[in-house]
């Protein structure tokens, strides 16, 4: 049994999305771990804080390492952090003395997430411009026709298909504009060390911050975010931006479909167990569903900007549990609208 629908074996069917579900994989968290650190050993070598032979010995082994991630597992039980662990496993491989020194674990899992959100977000800027094109497509074909306007659910005056397909579109290149606004402001490096003030790497710290920066293609900072999360809130908060408008087009979608109305004609919906003649809108009402998930989880997001003093084991393990299937219910909600544009056969009063 699985504890989330995303990757559950039949809910999954509905639910989850590949593109999104590898990007969000514990291997791809782990490759992103493995190259902080590699990066932070060599950045360390060349600012003589690690002897640099070892240095470049040490990231080269951690580039290459097989990670045992079941000893990982038992170590985050144990310890709440994946990383001492990690850390240890590294040590047996490479150079201990060039392994990880003068980090600490929220370095190495933060700097992670942020790569893993750089993957996430070059696919959702895809999808958007993906989903602007196909109702573009959809205006090119039924634009013109005609169908009935309604205010509070009830008839109000005629109107065109295209005056409620920019209804549905005209937020997506807002939601495109957001994302890159927020980028900068999210795919930043973390590193502070203990306790956020990057003591131990001394007058090193400035050239060590922008060289593991510069080897990632993140942003260096000029102080390390621990406990200032607006930006990964912010980022949340976009997530249920694009996943409310496009529960807005499923909601649409969902009622123009209804028997008695029929404004929009989807071909291959959703089969009845016990009324065969019915074609559900499954895909309408998935998106409603995830607008509705996502709009609940912001909420979530906002209690994880509370952090105490320099570093918070709460607010953060939160937003491990919450910020992923964000991330999912938005892929899922993005590649579901462009199948239901795909799946249009008609638009428009019959």
């Amino acid at each position: 049994m699985s504890v989330s629908v995303f990757d559950h074996p039949w809910l999954g069917g509905l639910f989850g999305d590949a593109e999104m579900a590898a990007i969000l994989a514990p291997e791809r968290q782990m490759a992103h771990m493995l190259a902080f650190e590699a990066a932070w050993s060599r950045a360390c070598g060349k600012a003589g804080l690690f002897e640099p032979g070892a240095a470049e010995q040490a990231a080269q082994a951690i580039e290459s390492d097989e990670i045992d991630l079941a000893d990982i597992a038992a170590g985050m039980g144990q310890d709440g952090v994946p990383v001492p662990r990690l850390v240890k496993q590294l040590k047996s491989i490479a150079p201990p003395d060039a392994v990880h020194k003068g980090a600490t674990s929220q370095d190495v899992v933060d700097t992670a997430m942020v790569l893993m959100l750089r993957e996430a977000s070059d696919l959702i800027a895809t999808r958007l411009g993906a989903l602007d094109a196909a109702f573009g497509e959809l205006d090119a074909r039924f634009g013109d026709a005609m169908l009935m306007g309604r205010t509070r659910m009830q008839a109000a005056t005629e109107m065109t298909v295209r005056d409620r397909l920019l209804t549905w579109r005209l937020p997506l290149s807002e939601h495109l504009a957001r994302l890159h606004q927020i980028r900068p402001r999210v795919e930043r490096v973390q590193i502070g060390g203990a306790s956020g003030d990057r003591k131990t790497l001394g007058d090193s710290a400035d050239a060590v911050v922008e060289d593991v920066a510069a080897a990632l293609a993140l942003a260096p900072t000029a102080k390390a975010w621990h406990a200032m999360r607006d930006g990964v809130a912010e980022y949340a908060g976009l997530l249920s931006l694009v996943t409310g408008t496009l529960g807005k087009f499923g909601q649409d979608a969902a009622l123009m479909a209804q028997q008695g109305i029929e404004e929009v004609a989807l071909a291959g919906g959703g089969g009845s167990s016990a009324m065969p003649h019915k074609q559900n809108p499954v895909s309408a009402e998935l998106l409603i569903t995830l607008a509705r998930f996502n709009a609940v989880q912001v909420s979530a997001m906002h209690h994880a900007l509370i952090h105490e003093q320099e570093r918070s084991g709460t607010a953060w393990a939160l937003e491990w549990m919450v910020l992923p299937q964000m991330l999912m219910a938005t892929g899922t909600a993005l590649a579901r609208a462009q199948e239901i544009c795909g799946a249009v056969t008609r638009l428009g009063a019959r």
